[in-house]
């Protein structure tokens, strides 16, 4: 079984890539996912596509489903329904993932096996760690490849996701590259902005709206 999603553009995501991603929240308000997911390990860096899948009632047979429509550099966004207890991805379904060239794995909600996750390696982002596991049951309202909700934003299959040590952004591919350039013209002005500021010149001849000094 295969993602129907369209692989993202491999120039858009090598611009992505280049670009820092708090920079983009200069230009943007919506897309940026609640502040309590954040990642396991540090220095970590991710640009991919999304495949969804929706958790209901502890089903760990519908993250299952997900990971076997994951393609390389793919990013999967679980939506658990508020679900703070029970984890839906550990140790056995982090491999999965990384078998699967997976670029990250995305929980609003709590994982397990945080150990076995750092040491391997595969950037996850969640609200926190449990013990208490997803269960071998299916549920109808469990769905895969769907819309789903991730940190109060609606994240729909095939959307770009990007993902570091200070949070987790999605937005379409048209919202991602109609922002692109103008982000990357900003970190390109960025050095010279600080190289003002250490060598003392006023805040207000550097930055918009500073405070006047005179």
């Amino acid at each position: 079984m295969r993602s129907a999603q369209m692989a993202l553009d491999a120039e858009l995501v090598r611009r992505l890539r280049s670009v820092s991603f708090p920079t983009i929240g200069h230009f943007l308000e919506e897309g940026f996912l609640d502040s309590g997911i954040r990642s396991l390990l540090r220095d970590v860096r991710v640009v991919g596509r999304a495949v969804t899948v929706r958790v209901a009632e502890a089903d760990a047979y519908a993250t299952n489903r997900a990971l076997a429509l994951l393609e390389p550099g793919d990013v999967l966004m679980i939506e658990t329904g508020g679900d703070l207890a029970h984890a839906p991805v550990g140790a056995v379904t982090g491999c999965a993932a990384m078998c699967r060239g997976a670029a990250g794995v995305v929980v609003d909600g709590v994982v397990t096996d945080v150990v076995e996750l750092r040491s391997a390696g595969l950037p996850v982002f969640a609200r926190g760690t449990s013990v208490l596991t997803a269960k071998r049951i299916a549920r109808a309202r469990s769905a895969v490849n769907v819309p789903v909700m991730c940190g109060g934003v609606m994240v729909n299959p095939g959307d770009v996701v990007m993902a570091d040590d200070n949070g987790v952004l999605v937005l379409s591919t048209d919202e991602a590259a109609a922002v692109v350039d103008a982000a990357l013209a900003a970190d390109r002005a960025e050095p010279a902005i600080l190289a003002r500021l250490r060598s003392g010149e006023p805040i207000s001849d550097v930055l918009p709206g500073g405070p006047s000094l005179t």
